[in-house]
């Protein structure tokens, strides 16, 4: 078995941004339609297993559930496979899980043999390659990232467009199980996908003799033993990010905008029938909703990689919010099917606008190095959000019977969502003056976030790097001035110290010029 390439140090590689970069793209937006459009595609065999196994709808929906923690709530567990062994591998044996959940659900005799496979494994599957492939997108994109996150997001309402239609035929055609079996299938695709995950390597400088490097790696040991620094280990999951005030920010504001975010589109179809509206025509709802989603993430994507707005981009993701929350208080005021009509477009331009900008924020705050380990305790912290979100709208509805209510309850969470990360970004979050754009040209992933979020501690170490460089300073002026000494010395030195060596051999040879000379062996000499 060959060696795995693992991702080690690929931060410090200059992101290409384009060239295998766009194949890590393709690949990305196929996991991501199957991550977020696969739970929602899995509800058309919902009435087929209820008939099979003699449950009832909320039985079947635990598999949605179960499905949607799993993607979220691993996500720590993924941050640490992927700094252990790499993006591609881990991908490559999460196509394999989410396969075999579903081939094995298709052999199902109870509804827990579902909630385990599909719910379970293939839902293990999924997380483990969503999270690597946007990790590997961030790697390969810096400049173009906010396109190519806006890109890859629309891989969601694709995905969510071409498998409910999918899932209908094969129900018609093979049955439930049938329809299982080929669409295990069809996720091993995400091993596809995982294998074009190729490591970012830095480019090759001259080879070194095996002599070369031993010297290079002791001199290198010598100088680290030298500073008292221990050789520093790779964090399988780091901690600090919770130090930078700007992911702390974000974590709280996703977690309340996650409450929300989700509870009209599973709502608003049957909102639309209890006005009296058919089921064809309340589905379509949701066709018009997912149609208007496509084309928002990758605009979005574009606005949000222009010179003047990057450097905002935190301000253009809670606008974006906002739009969000307010669609929804708006909406819940609809009276008839037009209304719905026009809340789904406007519902469907800020939900892309959302899901375009969620990840390029993040990766923004954190930068590429610490991505890995951000994203996963980001999820693990929405997952007990999604849990509590569209039950506790649920249970709203049925205490009060009125949509109005859910609606409201939802608009209001996403508002506040919005409110607290601009108002705390503007607060506690410092703003460096320079001309816009420039973080772009400074270095990949380079912004005023990812500079500026330093925890407190960071004044404790300019200032011991302050008084080491001042006492460098005192040391090479010492130096200096005691060379200055040394040049004054050898300049003031008299003529007469000197003495040629050819005048002493004429004096000694000729004596009769320096007065009478006795003759004796001293002389002689």
């Amino acid at each position: 078995m060959g060696g795995v390439a693992v991702d080690e140090g690929s931060g410090r590689v200059k992101a290409p941004d384009g060239g295998w970069g766009w194949a890590v793209l393709v690949g990305c937006f196929v996991i991501t339609g199957f991550s977020y459009a696969f739970p929602k595609a899995v509800s058309v065999f919902f009435k087929e297993l209820i008939r099979e196994f003699g449950v009832g709808y909320s039985d079947t929906a635990w598999i949605s559930s179960i499905l949607l923690a799993m993607l979220y709530g691993t996500g720590p567990l993924c941050s640490v496979l992927v700094n252990r062994y790499g993006c591609r591998p881990v991908m490559m044996v999460g196509g394999l899980f989410a396969s075999l959940g579903m081939i094995l659900a298709s052999f199902a005799t109870s509804i827990i043999h579902i909630y385990l496979c599909t719910g379970v494994i293939t839902g293990l599957g999924l997380a483990l390659n969503f999270q690597p492939s946007l990790i590997m997108l961030n790697r390969y994109f810096s400049e173009k990232r906010p396109l190519a996150n806006g890109l890859s997001a629309a891989g969601s309402p694709v995905a969510l467009c071409c498998l409910s239609p999918l899932g209908q035929v094969l129900q018609f055609q093979y049955g439930w199980r049938g329809g299982f079996l080929i669409l295990g299938g069809l996720l091993l695709n995400c091993c596809v996908c995982g294998a074009l995950m190729r490591p970012l390597v830095a480019p090759k400088g001259p080879e070194l003799t095996d002599e070369e490097k031993e010297k290079a790696d002791g001199e290198k040991d010598r100088e680290e033993a030298g500073k008292g620094k221990p050789k520093a280990k790779a964090k399988l999951l780091d901690f600090s990010v919770f130090k930078d005030r700007g992911f702390l920010i974000y974590t709280i504001s996703a977690s309340i905008m996650v409450l929300g975010l989700f509870v009209p589109p599973v709502f608003v179809v049957s909102y639309a029938k209890e006005m009296g509206n058919e089921d064809t025509k309340s589905a379509l709802l949701l066709s018009i909703l997912g149609f208007i989603d496509i084309f928002a993430r990758p605009t979005c994507g574009v606005i949000a990689g222009l010179k003047w707005v990057r450097p905002r981009c935190v301000y253009l993701f809670s606008f974006a919010m906002l739009f969000n929350g307010t669609t929804d208080l708006i909406g819940s005021q609809a009276n008839d099917y037009a209304s719905l009509v026009v809340f789904c477009v406007f519902f469907g331009i800020s939900y892309g606008m959302v899901g375009a900008l969620q990840f390029e924020v993040l990766m923004a705050i954190v930068g590429t190095e610490k991505f890995s380990s951000a994203i996963g305790l980001v999820l693990l912290m929405e997952a007990m959000a999604v849990l509590v979100g569209p039950p506790g709208a649920g249970r709203l509805l049925d205490a009060t019977k009125n949509y109005m209510y859910v609606f409201l309850l939802a608009g209001s969470e996403v508002v506040l969502s919005a409110v607290v990360l601009a108002t705390c970004n503007f607060l506690f979050i410092k703003t460096k003056s320079s001309e816009p754009g420039a973080e772009l040209e400074s270095g990949p992933g380079a912004s005023e976030m990812e500079q500026l979020n330093k925890p407190p501690l960071d004044g404790v170490e300019e200032k011991g790097e302050k008084e080491e460089r001042e006492k460098t300073e005192v040391k090479e002026i010492k130096e200096k001035e005691d060379t200055e000494n040394e040049k004054d010395k050898a300049e003031i030195r008299p003529d007469s110290i000197t003495v040629d060596s050819e005048e002493v051999e004429k004096f000694l040879k000729e004596p009769e010029h320096n007065g009478s000379v006795l003759s004796s062996p001293e002389t002689c000499l």
